[in-house]
Formats: C-alpha cells, structure tokens, sequence
C-alpha cells in the first residue's frame, strides 16, 4: 500500500473539445503508464474505448487510469464534456479530491466551461487550470485568461506563462521560481533555458499578482506582504498549495496534449498542489439511528467506500465501482449498509481504461471495480460491518427530453428488458408506461443521450428501438349538467336484449370519477346497476370528443326499466355507455391539456429572451428569483410544448440555461387549438 500522502484522486474536467482525453493519454504516456501516445481522433486512446466514443470522437462514459509519477500514485478520471452526460462529471466531482479543469486556448471560455466550474465551485473543489491546445493555430493565452477572470466562478492565477504560441509554442516561464523551461521532443518532459527578454516585463506582474492572490488566503502572509511588498519562493509555494485546498485559488499551466508539450510539468502540478485523501475534509455521515457520523480519511480508520458508478463489462459482467474514503479494504467480502447487506466479492480490480488490474487491497483514495454483486447499485455505502456508517448519494440529474420508444422489428419484450437493464448503469435514463397514450415512454438527458443509449442496446443485446415523438396525454371532461335516457334495445328472433337508464351527469371538478346509486322501488334490478356503472367508466375510458379519456365527472343513476327475460349485465353496461355519450355531448365537452411547473436557471443577459420564448409557448411566468449566480424563472407551461425545449434553450443561452420540470395540473385547451388536435385526431383514427 501506498502511503496515503503520496496519493492523488484527481478529475479531469472542461467542455467539448477542450482535449480533456487527450490530455489524460499524454500524462500517462508520459508517466510511462501507457507505451503508446493514443490519439482521439484516430479512435486509438485508452481512455474513450466505446464503439460509440470512436464513431463519434467524444468521450460519453467516466473513464479511469492511474500512473506513478516521482513516488506519487494518482488515479485519474476523465469525465465527458458534453451536455448530454452531465451526470458523469456530477458523480466524477464528489468522489474525487481534486480538479484538473481544461480549457482550450482556441475556443476558450464556453457556456459548458461556466456551468463545469459552478460545479467545481459549489462543490469547492481544490481547482487547477490547463489552458491546452496552446499549439493550435489561434491559440491565445491572455484572451483565455480575461475570458476566465471575467466569467469563471473561480479565481485563475497564472504559475506557468507560455513561451510562444501555435506552431512556435516551445515552452513555459514558471513565476514562482522566475525560470524558463523549454520542451523536449514530444515526451512531455523541459530542460531548464533563457527566459525570452520580450517576457520579463509580463513575468514581474505575473509574479506580483500570483504573490498577491496567494497572500490573501493567509493572515500571516497578507500582514508580511503588506509590510514587505515580497513573498519568498518557499511562501508562496506553501501559500499556493494552502490557496488551492481551500479552492481559493486555481493555478494555471500551459500544454499542447496531442503534441505531448509541457505535460511533465502538469504532473508536477498535480503532486505539488493537488491535495492527498488525508487532506480531504472530514466525511459525514449517519449510523442506522440516523444519528451523524464522521470518518477521517485515514488508512487507519474503519473502511468506508461509495459506489458511484455501475457499468456492463463484456468480459467482468456487472462492474461496481466504487471510491475508498477511509480504511482498507482486503479480502473477499464488505458491508453494505444502505442495503443492510453483507456481500461478497471475487477480486478487486483497479481500472486501467478497459482493463482490470487485480490487487489483493486498497486504501482512501483509491478507485475500485467489484464484478457480479447481488445487491450493490449506484449510491450505496460500503463499509466495516462493525463501524457501519451511510454516506448522503449524490442525486442524479433529471431527464430533460422525452422520446416514445418501439421496438423496430417487433421485438418490444426484449427491447424493453435491454433499456431496463441500461437503467441500472445510467441513473439519468428513465422508462415509463404512459397509460393514456398506450406509449412506453424514455427520457434522458438529450436526443444524442438517447442515441447513445440505443446504440449500445443494439451493440450489446442484438435488438434495435426506435425513437418517435411522444403523444401529449390529453383529457376530456365537460363543463355543463344533463339529464338523458340511454336505452339498448334489440329484437332479433329468440332471447332479446334489453337495458334502459336514466342518469344525471354533473362537473366533479379534481374529483376524479364518482357513482351514485339513486334508483328506488327496484326499477332497475341490484344485479344490473354495477353494469350500468362498467359501461360508463368504459365510455369515460375511450373518450366522445377526440378519443381521450374523460375525467371529473359525477354520475347519478335515477331511473330506468328493465324486462324479466330480455334484460342481462351486457344489455345495461351497453345502456351506460350510450347514456354516457349522449349526456356528455349535451353537458359540453372540452380538451384539457397536461401543464408542468418549471424551473429554468439562466444568466441575467438571456433573461428577456426565455420569458419572451415562454410566452410564445403559452407559458406563464409565476414568479423569479436569483441565488447569486443565477436567475431562477418559475413558469408553467403546456406539455406539448415542451417537446424541443432543451435543444432550443441550449440554442438561446449558448449551452448556459439549465431547467427541470414536473407535472403540475391539466387544464382547458384554447378552442382553435382543440379543433386543430380534434381535427388530427380523427384523421388518424
């Protein structure tokens, strides 16, 4: 075992195509972990491995490596920049001690980069920033650094100035130590040079400002700053390490990953600055009382791991992953106590992008696959059965788009028990039987997240769904008061049949369906009135207006007459049914569509935008507030709607507006859209 302050747990984190991936295979070929520079567009890294990751040169899964670099083991996670998978950076950024945030020196601040470093920094993160691709042509340094002073929620302070930039990008001046270190070949590696007479001017502000932003998170070294105007080398190393644990302040270094240009230097970073497991604040959590708990992470103190991930391997089968807080972990079983469980394992296994290296144990810090446990999902605690504790899960995010999905040869039993099989790997997936509709319905987190989803169902099970647009689950009900007569009558030689009712149908508004039994003198025999009732509720199921079920509705049966030898169940359920129709169409029937309370997070420039784009959806704004960062519009809006709103907010905010939703009340449809849906509707049928 590795000594724990020797060990790093670190994510890798930024928008698309910052070189995130890149970035990680370039560490760890020059850490000699790997003996091969793999590259993302050619489909050869080790770390995006996924026929779907190839096809589509983006990384979609959490991907995993550790490397030895000067006695320090670090484990790394490369989470995906896109929108789509979100989730994975969420999960990736609580079990991880510190953050390595890419950005590139093209593209610069995006809204994705924003959204990423709110989490970092709701999260307070111990932060370190690689501005890539520094080789590119484009690349800017300073243009990068006002777009981070000016946007990011995290304070970004220069360590390593570049040396040049696209193709005559050749090396770094460090401000702390004052030297310049030019690259060497492409094995990330920098002998010692001349800082360029054209970057002395720049270094000595570089240097005044890195001195001042590391003396403000220190009273001892503010008061010395202040009196002395300097800071010596070894303060401000100190300072800066202090600075980055707090999440104070983020260093920033330069590299060029697909070349493999200053990637030596981020290593040293990472073992400088980056904070160990024992550094890690202390873990909280609650016993089986409900009462709180607090674990050091320590080697010495009790196990205590949590699953934050759960995969399919072709070879393993079912992969737990799981993150050691505290305590070692060896042999062949452990407690999980959100279950109340005791499971056991085969082998543990440190992932190595798709491989599994087994080791006999691990300890805090470290990132540990399982394969085939019974009992263990995502957000499970594990620990010491004899110090059991139960840490808080993080919560996964909430679909934002919703697609009817089929089986497209017919296969429905298979493609279904395939989806239900990728829930239990991706939290944000959900399935759902929608009973108006007869649709089973999947939600994600963007059409490319779907389409991910069924690629791999096709890839690993054989069978193919289609995605379609959902129907919207409308109502009817009616908004007025009948009397009518339904009356079955039928003569065809032999045994007739014969059913007649009178019922009063009246609005039960929120009240659902109501049947009330009024007859008196036995005019319509006690066996024959819960017919009258099944044929209603029938009626009611199959809709008068457009075909939709109606709702809220009481029905009083009055009155009615019935024959010894015509009248049976069937003749009274056929009765009700017409009684039904014709009352509702007399009472006045109308469309109600399905509405949902949103919650939409936006900066204040695009603010106007969203409301105006709400009212264009018939939506209405209830309210807004702010958290400091963001404003927070509540509105309801029409389901129907809603279909598009995630691709067409992404579009309005540059990626930056975030929104969740859930159902809240149905409500009338405006009468020339009801004509127009009442119109399609019977065209269809």
């Amino acid at each position: 075992m590795q000594d724990t302050s020797k060990v790093r747990n670190i994510a890798i984190i930024g928008h698309g195509n910052c070189g995130k991936t890149s970035l990680a295979e370039a560490m760890l070929f020059t850490a000699g972990k790997i003996n091969r520079l793999g590259k993302v567009d050619e489909g050869t890294s080790a770390l995006d491995y996924e026929d779907e990751e190839i096809s589509r040169n983006i990384s979609i899964n959490t991907s995993f490596h550790n490397y030895s670099w000067n006695k320090h083991d670090v484990y790394l996670i490369d989470t995906p920049g896109d929108d789509n998978f979100l989730n994975e950076t969420v999960f990736a950024s609580d079990i991880c001690d510190g953050v390595v945030f890419t950005i590139g020196a093209v593209l610069g601040v995006k809204g994705q980069t924003i959204k990423f470093a709110e989490i970092v920094k709701e999260k307070n993160l111990p932060t370190m920033i690689v501005v890539n691709k520094m080789d590119r042509e484009r690349a800017n340094f300073n243009k990068t650094m006002d777009e981070m002073r000016e946007s990011l929620p995290i304070t970004p302070t220069v360590l390593h100035m570049p040396i040049g930039a696209e193709d005559s990008f050749k090396g770094f001046v460090d401000v702390i130590s004052g030297k310049a270190y030019l690259f060497e070949g492409d094995k990330g590696t920098f002998t010692e040079g001349e800082v360029p007479s054209d970057m002395v001017d720049d270094l000595a502000g570089y240097r005044e400002a890195l001195m001042e932003s590391v003396a403000e998170t220190d009273d001892d070294l503010i008061e010395k700053f202040l009196e002395e105007g300097e800071l010596t080398e070894e303060e401000m190393l100190t300072g800066l390490k202090n600075g980055v644990a707090k999440g104070e302040i983020a260093p920033v270094c330069v590299c060029a990953a697909t070349k493999n240009l200053g990637t030596a230097a981020v290593l040293d970073c990472i073992n400088k600055y980056m904070p160990s497991p024992a550094e890690r604040p202390v873990m909280i959590g609650t016993n089986k009382a409900g009462e709180t708990v607090e674990r050091i992470p320590d080697a010495n103190q009790p196990f205590s791991a949590m699953v934050f991930k759960t995969m399919a391997d072709p070879y393993a089968g079912r992969l737990t992953i799981f993150r050691v807080f505290s305590g070692i972990l060896q042999g062949d079983h452990f407690y999980n106590s959100t279950k109340d469980e005791s499971e056991r394992f085969g082998q543990l296994y440190v992932l190595e992008g798709k491989e599994q290296k087994p080791v006999d144990k691990v300890g805090p810090g470290m990132i540990v696959a399982v394969a085939k446990l019974k009992e263990t999902a995502t957000g499970d605690t594990l620990c010491d059965a004899a110090s059991p504790i139960i840490y808080e899960p993080t919560k996964p995010l909430s679909p934002v788009i919703t697609f009817a999905v089929s089986a497209k040869k017919g296969d429905e039993e298979k493609v279904f028990g395939s989806i239900s099989k990728m829930l239990d790997e991706d939290l944000t997936l959900k399935m759902e039987r929608q009973q108006q509709t007869k649709q089973t319905l999947i939600s994600g987190m963007g059409q490319t997240h779907l389409e991910v989803v069924g690629s791999r169902i096709k890839r690993k099970f054989g069978v193919e769904m289609e995605l379609s647009k959902p129907k919207v689950p409308y109502m009817e009900t009616i908004r007025g008061s009948a009397r009518v007569q339904g009356k079955h009558k039928k003569q065809s030689g032999g045994r007739g049949q014969f059913g007649d009712c009178w019922v009063e149908i009246e609005p039960l508004p929120g009240g659902g369906y109501e049947f009330v039994d009024k007859i008196v003198g036995g005019v319509i025999p006690q066996q024959y009135r819960p017919a009258v009732d099944k044929g209603i509720q029938e009626a009611m199921e199959r809709g008068v207006l457009a075909g939709y079920p109606v709702i809220d509705v009481k029905i009083t049966l009055v009155d009615g007459s019935y024959h010894t030898v015509d009248s049976s169940e069937m003749a009274f359920k056929i009765a009700g049914s017409l009684a039904f129709k014709k009352g509702a169409q007399e009472a006045g029937l109308v469309l109600l569509e399905p509405h949902v309370n949103m919650e939409i997070r936006v900066g204040k420039d695009h603010v106007g935008d969203v409301m105006g784009d709400l009212n264009s959806r018939r939506g209405k704004v209830m309210g807004m507030d702010s958290d400091g960062r963001s404003e927070i519009i509540n509105a309801q809006v029409p389901q129907s709607e809603m279909l598009s709103y995630a691709t067409d907010l992404t579009s309005m905010t540059g990626g930056l507006g975030t929104f969740t939703y859930q159902f809240s009340h149905y409500e009338e449809v405006p009468s020339h859209i009801a004509d127009k849906i009442i119109a399609e509707r019977a065209e269809d049928e």
